[in-house]
Parts: structure tokens; sequence; C-alpha cells
């Protein structure tokens, strides 16, 4: 059984299974709690037992289990008459289910892969003028220029960055004007990296290596593990900055009806 809950605690969060998933997914409740209809929460059941829970973010589901608990096959097709009403744009959970989601509702979705980094210290923090509080119009700026969906959603991406960087759930970087990048969540002791940009004229010149090096080192020093994801052909170029590939997982991205 799948059922809709507002009762979602963060010691119910807390017993999730450690992984990017739980973290958004506290990363959403710390954030905004269970009163915004444009946030909602599921709690997955299964012969009397919890064994995951699922938010709803915009247009982005998000999927974990519990420790020591798995989906069966039941809850998976359950789970894939859930998504067949949401439709949801964007659907991340643990790999082996995710590609068995994809099994279920391939006719609407596509499957990608992603390659999870973790980044590897040298204790080398370079000296370089990172602006650490920039102004988000700045930020947003340089992002427009190579996120066409952010592009044409300024007022909710500037309402939801500037939400969660109150909060200390988030942060912005930019070194510059040309290249930013952005925390997408400081959630237990993991920050993840992710909408990194370089506007057009200053490409090549390796900006993004150097700052996401430098965040690699910052946030290292400050004890934060630092992560990120990007599609499996980018493993050297992560490497070659610092970061190794520690997993894969699949995610599902519905597929867009141009007619």
């Amino acid at each position: 059984m799948i059922y809709e809950t507002r009762t979602v605690t963060r010691e119910i969060l807390d017993g999730l299974k450690k992984n990017n998933y739980t973290r958004r997914i506290k990363s959403h409740f710390m954030a905004y709690g269970t009163e915004y209809d444009f946030l909602r929460f599921f709690i997955i059941e299964e012969n009397g037992e919890e064994t995951g829970v699922i938010s709803v973010f915009n247009s982005a589901m998000m999927i974990s289990t519990f420790e020591e608990k798995t989906l069966s096959d039941a809850a998976l097709d359950e789970l894939a008459g859930v998504v067949s009403m949401i439709m949801p744009l964007q659907i991340e959970m643990e790999s082996s289910y995710g590609k068995k989601l994809f099994s279920l509702v391939g006719d609407d979705y596509n499957c990608d892969k992603r390659t999870e980094f973790a980044f590897v210290s040298k204790n080398e923090l370079p000296d370089m003028n990172v602006d650490e509080l920039p102004k988000l119009d700045d930020v947003f700026r340089i992002l427009a220029q190579s996120f066409p969906s952010i592009r044409d959603s300024y007022e909710l991406w500037l309402t939801d960055t500037s939400h969660r960087v109150r909060r200390g759930l988030s942060q912005s970087f930019l070194l510059g004007d040309y290249t930013t990048a952005t925390i997408q969540y400081i959630i237990d002791g993991v920050a993840l990296v992710g909408h990194v940009a370089t506007v057009p004229e200053e490409r090549g010149k390796f900006h993004a290596r150097r700052l996401l090096y430098w965040i690699g080192e910052r946030l290292k020093r400050d004890g934060f593990e630092v992560r990120l994801f990007a599609r499996p052909h980018r493993v050297s170029y992560y490497e070659e900055i610092g970061f190794r590939a520690v997993g894969v997982d699949h995610v599902l991205e519905r597929k867009i009806n141009d007619e």
C-alpha cells in the first residue's frame, strides 16, 4: 500500500538508508516541512510494515527505503501505478529498483545512467578569489546560459534557492563573473555539488575545474564529504579534478511529447 501522509518527521527519515535519495528527501522536508502542496510525502507499506518513503517536490520524485527493508515486485507494481497518476518529470531511487520500475513505465520514460563521484582531498586549498556569498541574480545570470529549465523558471529557482541558503541547506559559489557552482544540499555531513556552469565566452579555460577542486578542498576542510553526479562519459574529467567514481544509478526522465 502506498498512501500520502503529512505526519513525516525527521526521526522517521533518519531510519531510511543513508544514500543520496534519502538526503534529497530530507533536504525537502527540512526546507519546507509538510504544509505545502508543491511538496508531498508518501509512505510505502507492505504487510503492515513501512518499507519506504516517497517525496514529490514540484515535478521530481525521490524514493528511498528503510534500513534492512526491500521493495517487493508487488510494491513496484503499485509504485508504477502511482507514477502513472502523478507523471513526475524525473524519478530517482536505488539503481536496482530504478531499472525494475523502468520496465513497468518505460512507455512514458527514458532511463539514463549516472555515475556518482566522491572528492578525494589532497589537503591543498588553492589561493583563489571565490565569492562564497554571491548575489543569487549573478549566479542565475550564468546558470541561465547553460540550463534551459532554470532559464525559464527564474522565480521558482530564486525562491527555492534563497529559501534553502537561508536555512543552511544549500550554498552557491562564484568565481569571477563567469563560473558558478551550487551545493544542492548539505545533509548528514554530505554536500552534493550541482549546477556547475561557465558563460560561453569563458569556456575551455579550466574555470569550472579550478572552482570544483577549490570547493572540494574547502568543504573537506570543514568536515564535509563532497559528492556529485555526472554522465558516465565524464568519468575521466572528474577524476582529473580529484573525484573518484563510487557508484552508478539510473534516473527515469519523462518523455516529452512535442506534438
